[in-house]
């Protein structure tokens, strides 16, 4: 399997009249996986020319990768406003995309994705908020207490927009993709910082139906059930 860097040289070496066959291609589509390699690799290269070919191609795949440039170039506003928008696109990979890129920028920016997820948390479209937390909750961005710590207030936000919700709007398929993502992204960022993360997962308030959904989810995650396990003192 190729990785990131080699689909990247590849794909840099194409003349530009070849990039939307090789993405057509390459991309697994249709299929049950895109290329994620291929989309991070396309991310780190394409400048705004391409990523508006990109766009306007409205191929999913494509988008997917463009969506993943614009949120890679994050700290630029319009590209930034650009992966805003797709982060709430109908098709799930074009947010993923969105995801996959602020990923990237987080590996040599964290301050810059810091700023990102921190705002986008409160951001009013469940489906932004759930870039946010997709986007942080990333072990390989969790190595410092205080990327953790990032992670946890992004969990901790988005889950509480999610519990004043009202329950006539919640079972809209952005809500939905918010809670589906909260299921795991809490245990990544617990499991980062136990020593903060556990005193605000166990202080949800899985009274509300939403909230206890999410708490199980997370419950039954390897890296979060070690640490829910009660120790056993020695003899």
């Amino acid at each position: 399997m190729k990785s990131s860097a080699q689909w990247q040289a590849e794909f840099r070496a194409l003349d530009p009249s070849a990039r939307n066959a090789y993405l057509d291609e390459h991309s697994g589509l249709p299929g049950p996986r895109a290329n994620t390699a291929l989309v991070s690799a396309v991310a780190g290269v394409a400048d705004a020319p391409l990523i508006q070919q990109l766009m306007e191609s409205g191929d999913e795949f494509r988008m997917m990768c463009a969506a993943a440039a614009s949120a890679f170039r994050g700290q630029d506003r319009a590209f930034l406003a650009n992966a805003h928008s797709l982060a709430s696109d109908a098709r799930w990979r074009v947010r993923e995309g969105v995801a996959i890129g602020l990923q990237l920028l987080g590996d040599t920016m964290p301050s810059a994705l810091t700023s990102i997820v921190l705002m986008w948390a409160d951001d009013p479209d469940p489906l932004v908020q759930r870039a946010a937390a997709a986007a942080i909750c990333e072990p390989r961005l969790l190595r410092t207490p205080e990327s953790a710590a990032v992670a946890i207030t992004v969990c901790q936000r988005t889950t509480d927009h999610l519990r004043r919700m009202p329950i006539e709007n919640r079972r809209t398929p952005a809500v939905q993709a918010l809670r589906q993502a909260l299921g795991y992204c809490w245990s990544v960022a617990v499991a980062a910082d136990p020593l903060r993360g556990l005193p605000a997962f166990h202080s949800l308030d899985t009274k509300d139906a939403e909230v206890e959904w999410i708490v199980n989810q997370n419950s039954h995650k390897k890296r979060l059930t070690r640490l829910l396990e009660p120790s056993v003192p020695d003899d």
